[in-house]
């Protein structure tokens, strides 16, 4: 999932994403620091980890996508994270992010089981694991949570993760949650 506006769906086709979501206190912290910060999608993406990017899709195709996502997690085991520290992908994009500092391997590996089969996709830029906390805002903005972030830190245990579905209002939605090692809702 992304800040980036993206244009709506066409018929019978709707946008998903599939991301990590960042627990309590952490997510609240993060989604206040990158509406402080500026960023106008930052109360319509829950505060994540991406798994796979936004991605068009048929909506007769969901049901396909939910059993690959559900044997991919099946695959896997509960992983810790720690976030620690800030980064950016200056000057490329206008990004500043929490990092990924434990977990990087093993949200590399979900990434691909999640990223293959039905949704196997070429990516715009190398996999990187990172919680955004501020996204085309003024370079000011960029600057401040840089600097500000560069202490942050948090260390939770990721029990698995989820499909999203961006509405009409460009509000991100989970559909269903899959955890580690089994199937649930």
């Amino acid at each position: 999932m992304t800040s980036s506006p993206m244009p709506a769906a066409g018929p019978g086709r709707t946008v998903i994403g599939v991301s990590v979501a960042v627990p309590e206190p952490w997510a609240a912290e993060i989604q206040d620091a990158r509406a402080g910060y500026g960023d106008p999608l930052a109360r319509a993406i829950p505060t994540h980890i991406t798994l796979l990017p936004p991605t068009e899709v048929a909506v007769d195709a969901l049901g396909r996508i939910e059993e690959h996502l559900a044997a991919a997690a099946a695959g896997h085991r509960p992983f810790r994270v720690l976030l620690h520290g800030s980064g950016s992908f200056r000057p490329i994009s206008p990004v500043v992010y929490v990092r990924v500092e434990d977990g990087v391997r093993e949200c590399r590996e979900v990434e691909a089981s999640v990223r293959s089969g039905v949704l196997a996709r070429e990516l715009n830029f190398p996999y990187h694991p990172h919680v955004t906390v501020a996204h085309g805002v003024e370079p000011s903005a960029l600057d401040k949570a840089l600097a500000e972030l560069r202490g942050y830190r948090a260390d939770f245990t990721v029990p698995g993760f989820s499909l999203y579905r961006r509405g009409a209002d460009g509000v991100w939605r989970p559909l269903r949650r899959f955890r580690f090692g089994s199937v649930s809702r």
